[in-house]
């Protein structure tokens, strides 16, 4: 599924295999090696951290928590937060399959001025 936002070519040889690619891994080590030597261990932290962060915005998190987990910028929050509502649904769907009860508990929801412990 293309939207008109999107300027990936989805179709092209190189993207379909990186699909496949994804769709072939069977465990989590496998999962893991292939994603080690995909990516820098800088990009591994960079998407770790976009997930996490449409997993709070999700459940309702202050932008303020979110940055302060994750370290991302309020840019990419809201870049993140435009996408999790968007039409594709990928955030969405990733989200219901990892967890059906990630909407129900929300230990980072804190007020202005508030801030976040672990």
């Amino acid at each position: 599924m293309v939207n008109k936002e999107d300027n990936i070519k989805w179709s092209e040889k190189k993207n379909k295999q990186l699909i496949q690619a994804l769709l072939s891994l069977k465990t989590t080590d496998e999962a893991s090696r292939f994603l080690r030597d995909l990516m820098t261990e800088y990009e591994i932290k960079e998407f770790a951290n976009r997930l996490e962060a449409a997993k709070l915005l999700s459940q309702g998190v202050y932008y303020d928590a979110i940055i302060e987990n994750t370290g991302l910028s309020s840019a990419t929050i809201a870049r993140i937060k435009k996408w999790l509502k968007g039409s594709l649904g990928g955030y969405r769907l990733i989200l219901a399959r990892l967890s059906p009860s990630t909407h129900h508990h929300n230990p980072f929801k804190l007020g202005k001025g508030l801030s976040l412990t672990r």
